[in-house]
Parts: structure tokens; C-alpha cells; sequence
């Protein structure tokens, strides 16, 4: 059996090896149009911030390690031009050399991954302006920071990439700006969620310019780029990244014929198989089944196409696995924070018609006597009246990789909201609670299904009366109060609050507040079994403070603004 593998890197390179572990007997021929066949896609901007010095620890496999363990032909800087699948045969092109010839298959695979989205821009071959998909790109960049030492950079899009290498260039003293045609940043995001990450960017000196869309880019007299925007003045910069997003590479596919899904995707079956025989297809070129909304999806993440290359090539050696999903779980380290989701977001669960509720938790990493815990913030959305688990959203630092792998382990196993609660999960002081968060988050949901209180949102405090007609009560205590509160609310601390009940007007609905949201449920339960009704803020006074610097912050930059954009 001969099996022909189009690309590298997470997919190829896997597919390859599988086939080997298999097959002792099968000739695999592999073409790879880039210089490196197996890599660290994922490592890229840490290599240009100098967090990995060595450029070797980039590449995972070189052909010629690949060649020795697993017995592959591999040819890097071979381009696959074409497919013909009635011939079962592909035209390959020798970019050194410009040799093209035809190449023989009885199984292909094609892994092209996807490619960075450039819309039609004036000015994208301009000194300076670079995108970030392959090693090669990354060394450009490192030779341009290295040789040029921008003081500016201007990033365009607000996604993994950009937000990586906005740290890197940070810490290498590059002044950064990004620039976000929407409202926020990181779109697995709620925008609730997303302010923390606003908040931590501009303490560290980013600057963040949203509504901005790039329309071109230009060289001004004195080789300043100039990145151009809708209706705004251009931003100045010494370099440029555009990290708008990607799109599956499927050029190649396209003109073969096979059937292609959403945004050009490459369509595939359970068992990895293109609408062609024998043609299988992985990782980011590839439309698959998002595990919580049943819907086609594209997940550009390095996991999913590892274990799509697997049952690619088990099937390919006669097996019968299947590939029934992803539900994105991703996680990102950015400076001393971060950022883990799984599953969908609210925009997406609305958007989908989906009946939902939510809640918002302010847990320590750790237990609060063991030096170095951490507060996270835990935001889980689940299905009613069924209580399935929809989607996870957490931000902190130590502890937020684990929480987010179990909620996504909990999501696929068929767990409900409240059975988080029964999960057994390991304690010790240095590494979580004897209530862990997502312990936490079961307790919490059981407590709402059985009416022992009942929650309001963020969204939901510009709406509560000032009238009179409602009691807005914060059990924090005096000093935090003085600190900084939530306009109309009144003080009362909790271990006052049995005291000074009588203070509270009876037959009116009580909102209660405090930092995280433990104090004001114990004053619910204290309030309710006297009579009061009361709902308690989801996600405490720390979750406004965050949200509402954020709305304060766009508030401040539209009074600064003139129409045409420039600040006074």
C-alpha cells in the first residue's frame, strides 16, 4: 500500500506515524511545501519573544529523524499542485528545483492546514508587515525585531495570535497597539469575561483600539507604516502583524473536485473520508461536528487534528474509528494570567435559540491558608430545564488549566450541571479546596433547582429600580464598602445582618451583594427563611468592578474622541 501525505505538521506528521505503527509494510510518501515537516505551531511567538532561545526546539521532527524512526519518505519543500482522483495520482512540484512530476497513491491524506486571512489590502508587501503561520515566518519576524528593534507595533485582530505575540513584543520593550473591528477581544469570550482580559492588557501597556476595522496598509515618507482604518486616522507603527484569523487551505481539494463544507472547509465523513475514495482529509482545512451544538464547525486547534490524523490512518490500515467532534477547548497564557474556555459562550447559545442559564463564581485556586492562592473567575452556562452542560469560561492563573480540563471532561461524558457536584476530585492544601470550583459549581446550580435562592446578573443591575420599590443591600463589610460599591446599594455586613434585619423594609423584593458572592448567599438563605425575597448578584462585587471599569473605560475614550477619531 502506497499512502501519499499532503502537509506536515500536526496532522501529516501524525497520520505518518500512525500508519507506521500499523503498517511495517506501507510506502508513505510525504510532501511538505514549507522547509520543516513536524513543528511547534503553537511555540511560534514565544520564540520571537525569546522565552525559547534555542530555534532547534521549534521542530519536533526533521525529515531525516522522521525518515530514520518511522521509515517515511519525507519531502519538504514539495508542493502538491494537484489531484486527479479518478488516476488516483497527485502533480507535485519541486520548489528548489522546479522539477513537477506524477506521484502515484492508493491512499491520500491531505492535511494543508489553514492559512492566514488576508482580505484584498493595499500594502500587505510592505517592509514590516508580517503574518504568523509557519517557522518561516516566525524567523522573518525574529530577524526584523533583532535587526530593525521596533519601538511600535501595530497587531490586527484580537485572537490567539495576536494577544501571544502582543506579550512577547511587550516584554521586549515594543510599544503595542491592537486594533479589533469588534467590541472585544477573544471571541470564545463573553464580553463579561473578556473585560479581564481588557483590564490586564492595559495595565501592562497595550494599548487596545476597538471598532477598528483595517482597510490597507502603507509606508509613510520617512518608512513609518501606516495601518489604515474605516473611517479613523491610521495608526503609525515601525511593524505590523496581521492575525485577522484563518482560512482552510483548500485550494487543492477545491479544484479536485472533492465536496467542500462551510467557509470552503474540506466536507468529511465520521471516519475522516472526503467525498472522493480513498482521499481522507485532518485538521484545520477540515469541517467538523462541534460535540455540543451538533452543528458543522472549524476548529483550528492542534488536538483535534492529532486525533483526526489517528483514526485517519487507522482506517486507512483497515480499522473503523471515528471522529465524532470537538468542543473547543482552549486555553491561553497571557503575562500572569490565564484564559481557558470549552464548549459555547452566551452570544452562541442565544444566537442558536438555545434555553440557558449561567452562573458566576469567584473561587481561590487553592485553599486560602496555603500561601499563593489565586482568585479565578468561574463562568458555567448550562441547558434548562435538562441542566446539560453548555459551555465553560475561566479566567485566573494557577488552576485554571485543570478546572477547565475537567468541566470539558465533565461536557463530553454526559455529566449534568449538578452532578459537578459528585466528581471526586483530588485535595490538598497547595492545589485546591475541599470544595474544589467545580465541585462549587454543582452546589451552586443544585441550590438554584431547588429554589434555595435565586440569582441577577450583571446585565440586570442597570435595570434595578432606585425608586424605593427594591432594597439594593451590600453585606460587604465597611471598609470595602468605602472602597468603591455599586451605586443605590446600601451597607450592611453580613455578621451585622441578623442584628439589623429590621432595618429592611418586608414585602419588597432584597438584591443582595458582596466580593464574590459567598456573603450575599448566606444573607439570601438568612432573608429568606425571614420572609424576604431576595436574589443574590452572580459572580459578586470583584465581577462588577472588572465589568464596569470596562464600560467606563469605552465611555472615557468616546468623550476623548473627536468624530474623526483622533483623542484631544
Amino acid at each position: 500500500m502506497k499512502v501519499i501525505i499532503v502537509g506536515g505538521v500536526a496532522g501529516g506528521a501524525t497520520a505518518a506515524a500512525r500508519i507506521r505503527r500499523l503498517d511495517e509494510s506501507a510506502q508513505i510518501v510525504m510532501f511538505e511545501r514549507s522547509g520543516y515537516v513536524s513543528y511547534a505551531n503553537c511555540g511560534l511567538p514565544y520564540y520571537i519573544g525569546g522565552v525559547i532561545e534555542d530555534e532547534g526546539e521549534l521542530t519536533l521532527q526533521t525529515p531525516q529523524s522522521f525518515r530514520q524512526r518511522f521509515a517515511v519518505d519525507v519531502r519538504v519543500r514539495h508542493e502538491v499542485t494537484a489531484i486527479d482522483p479518478a488516476a488516483k495520482t497527485v502533480t507535485v512540484r519541486n520548489l528548489t528545483s522546479g522539477e513537477v512530476w506524477e506521484e502515484s497513491y492508493d491512499k491520500l491524506v491531505l492535511a494543508p492546514g489553514a492559512k492566514p486571512s488576508l482580505p484584498n489590502f493595499s500594502g500587505i508587501d510592505e517592509e514590516g508587515v508580517f503574518t504568523l503561520r509557519t517557522v518561516e515566518d516566525t524567523l522573518r519576524i525574529k530577524r526584523f525585531v533583532e535587526a530593525k528593534q521596533p519601538k511600535t507595533a501595530v497587531l490586527a485582530g484580537g485572537g490567539f495570535i495576536s494577544l501571544e505575540m502582543a506579550e512577547n513584543l511587550s516584554n521586549l520593550g515594543v510599544q503595542v497597539t491592537i486594533a479589533q473591528a469588534g467590541n472585544q477581544l477573544m471571541d470564545i469570550l463573553d464580553a463579561d469575561m473578556a473585560c479581564f482580559v481588557h483590564n490586564l492588557l492595559r495595565q501592562k501597556g497595550i494599548k487596545l483600539q476597538f471598532g477598528s476595522r483595517v482597510s490597507g496598509l502603507a509606508c509613510d515618507d520617512d518608512g513609518t507604516l501606516l495601518t489604515l482604518l474605516d473611517g479613523q486616522v491610521p495608526l503609525k507603527s515601525d511593524m505590523v502583524l496581521l492575525a485577522i484569523g484563518v482560512t482552510p487551505d483548500t485550494a487543492l481539494a477545491s479544484a479536485a473536485g472533492l465536496r467542500l463544507g462551510m467557509r470552503g472547509s474540506i466536507e468529511v465523513n465520521e471516519r475522516m473520508e472526503t467525498s472522493a475514495r480513498d482521499i481522507y482529509a485532518v485538521g484545520d482545512a477540515v469541517q467538523i461536528n462541534h460535540l455540543v451544538t451538533g452543528q458543522p464547525s472549524l476548529v483550528s486547534l492542534a488536538g483535534p487534528a492529532n486525533k483526526q490524523a489517528r483514526i485517519a490512518a487507522d482506517n486507512i490500515c483497515g480499522g473503523d474509528s471515528r471522529y465524532l467532534g470537538a468542543q473547543g477547548s482552549s486555553v491561553l497564557k497571557l503575562f500572569d494570567m490565564t484564559v481557558a474556555a470549552t464548549g459555547i459562550n452566551e452570544k452562541t447559545a442565544k444566537e442558536l435559540g438555545v434555553i440557558y442559564d449561567k452562573v458566576v463564581l469567584g473561587p481561590n485556586s487553592h485553599a486560602t491558608y496555603y500561601p499563593g492562592a489565586q482568585v479565578m473567575t468561574v463562568k458555567v452556562l448550562y441547558e434548562q430545564p435538562t441542566l446539560r452542560l453548555l459551555g465553560a469560561q475561566i479566567i485566573g492563573g494557577d488552576g485554571v488549566d485543570k478546572r477547565i480540563d475537567v468541566l470539558a471532561t465533565a461536557m463530553q461524558a454526559g455529566l449534568t450541571a449538578v452532578q459537578l457536584k459528585d466528581l471526586d476530585l483530588a485535595y490538598a492544601p497547595p492545589y485546591s479546596s475541599a470544595k474544589d470550583p467545580v465541585n462549587m459549581v454543582g452546589f451552586m446550580v443544585e441550590n438554584l433547582q431547588a429554589g434555595l435562592f435565586k440569582q441577577f446578573h450583571y446585565e440586570d443591575i442597570a435595570k434595578l429600580p432606585r425608586d424605593g420599590s427594591v432594597t439594593l443591600l451590600d453585606t460587604r463589610t465597611e471598609a470595602e464598602y468605602q472602597r468603591g460599591h455599586i451605586e443605590g446599594f446600601i451597607n450592611i455586613p453580613l455578621h451585622t445582618l441578623r442584628d439589623r434585619m429590621a432595618e429592611l423594609p418586608t414585602g419588597k423584593p432584597v438584591y443582595v451583594n458582596c466580593h464574590s458572592g459567598l456573603r450575599s448567599y448566606i444573607a439570601c438563605r438568612m432573608l429568606a427563611q425571614n420572609g424576604y425575597d431576595c436574589y443574590n448578584f452572580s459572580g459578586g462585587y470583584r465581577f462588577y468592578d472588572a465589568n464596569h471599569r470596562e464600560a467606563q473605560f469605552g465611555e472615557q475614550i468616546m468623550k476623548q474622541a473627536y468624530p474623526c477619531g483622533m483623542e484631544k
